[in-house]
């Protein structure tokens, strides 16, 4: 683990191979059945972003979201105990080949500070961290997520101590990490990224020839991040 946490604080994101590819598939194969569509009839592909869900945790949801090789991975990014398991994966965008892009792919920073009116801001002591976990083979082509390998420290100055909402915070982070060097995040089903609260990243056109699954999945922190601390976390941004 000690490799995966210098890979983790040096560029802001990690790689992990949580599961098989087994059950990555079979994850997709239930994502078709709730959309209505087909692998085998593009012609009803008409929307560039479909979005689906698992609520429930049902099946190899659940045995992705729980895997033992993700906790550990958790563990070691976080600390032991510095994270809340979910018991679902949550909201699943499906991004289709062959169309017009969505206008969704701006650099950004997740929400992640709850507000005391129930609204979220963005902040860098965030309350959660951000795993991508891949149900579809990715490739470059595919509408992989794009990763600002180490933006993670240029967001911590750009935000400072202020709250921002979603636009005024992607716009600050987005001119302060624009000479990173870009990492895609690729992979076969059952790979998983864990992504640093302040990492910056953005959506990707879809140039490829098949359908991209892929959850983006909020862990939330106990306790939120500080940077101050001394965790993989907080060094990450020193």
């Amino acid at each position: 683990m000690e490799e995966l946490v210098e890979s983790f604080v040096r560029d802001g994101f990690v790689k992990l191979t949580i599961g098989t590819r087994e059950q990555g598939e079979a994850a997709q194969e239930l994502l078709w059945q709730q959309i209505g569509l087909s692998p085998g009839d593009p012609e009803g592909w008409r929307e560039p972003v479909v979005w689906a869900a698992d609520m429930t945790g049902h099946g190899p949801f659940g045995e992705l979201v729980r895997s033992p090789v993700l906790a550990a991975g958790l563990d070691a990014v976080c600390g032991k105990g510095g994270w809340q398991p979910r018991g679902s994966a949550g909201n699943i965008p499906i991004r289709f080949p062959h169309l017009p892009p969505a206008d969704d792919r701006g650099w950004h920073l997740d929400l992640n500070l709850p507000r005391p009116d129930g609204t979220w801001g963005v902040s860098v002591r965030a309350h959660n961290l951000l795993v991508l976990m891949l149900f579809s083979e990715v490739g470059e082509l595919d509408a992989p997520t794009r990763i600002r390998v180490g933006s993670h420290r240029d967001s911590l100055g750009a935000l400072g101590e202020q709250v921002h909402d979603h636009v005024s915070a992607g716009a600050l982070v987005d001119a302060a990490s624009r000479d990173r060097p870009v990492a895609l995040a690729t992979g076969s089903p059952g790979d998983a990224y864990l992504v640093h609260p302040l990492t910056v990243h953005a959506a990707h056109e879809h140039l490829g020839e098949r359908p991209r699954f892929m959850a983006q999945m909020p862990f939330m922190l106990a306790p939120p991040l500080d940077p101050a601390a001394d965790t993989p976390l907080a060094r990450a941004l020193r």
